[in-house]
């Protein structure tokens, strides 16, 4: 999804959806492109701001890369397999994608920011790893972002971060009013699958009684 924020062009797209009980694809490629359009706006502020008025400083360039990881995905599923989406703001942001990407699996991989091993602990970075921080954690979502200083990069990606938190919440709070009680996030009511499967070898009535 390609769309203008001021001056700045926002592209979003969406790698795995794992909240399909309540968003179509589409729906959260857009609100990925909405939470980009509100940080391309941060982004051209404060890269446009008269000496001495951006808080954080002058962000260097007018564009950024994010990637998103998934939240729900299981502990060993590979870096690319667990990317959720990601955001481009500005015309020259492809190229920070993958260095966004590094930071991203590094706090996955390490449990924190990559800021900090890159500088104290290079013991646990390893061939390819990438030397620079900082990304996001905010209550388990995962958001890398890269172009700007350290901490320029941390701030936007906290905000998107924060952001899609509170947005998802808000959607699935609609969600559950609109289906009432229920037991799975399915929409359909069945037991997924790969719950059926964990307890399929347990006894039943009937292997029971040929005992």
């Amino acid at each position: 999804m390609t769309s203008t924020a001021g001056t700045l062009r926002v592209e979003a797209a969406v790698r795995r959806n794992p909240y399909t009980y309540m968003l179509t694809d589409g729906e959260l490629t857009a609100l990925l492109a909405d939470l980009g359009r509100r940080r391309a706006e941060s982004i051209l502020r404060n890269h446009t701001a008269p000496e001495g008025k951006a808080p954080r400083g002058p962000y260097p360039r007018p564009a950024m890369g994010f990637v998103v990881l998934d939240p729900t995905a299981e502990a060993g599923t590979a870096p690319a397999d667990a990317v959720l989406g990601a955001v481009t703001v500005g015309d020259e942001a492809r190229r920070f994608l993958p260095k966004a990407a590094a930071k991203a699996a590094a706090h996955r991989r390490l449990g924190g920011d990559n800021g900090t091993p890159v500088h104290t602990d290079p013991h646990l970075l390893g061939t390819g790893a990438f030397r620079y921080g900082h990304s996001a954690e905010v209550r388990g979502m995962i958001v890398a972002a890269s172009s700007q200083t350290t901490d320029q990069d941390l701030y936007e990606a906290s905000r998107l971060a924060a952001e899609l938190v509170e947005e998802l919440g808000a959607r699935h709070r609609a969600y559950e009013w609109s289906q009432g009680e229920t037991d799975w996030l399915t929409g359909t009511g069945e037991i997924p699958d790969v719950y059926a499967e964990m307890v399929s070898w347990f006894p039943g009535p009937a292997a029971q009684e040929r005992r």
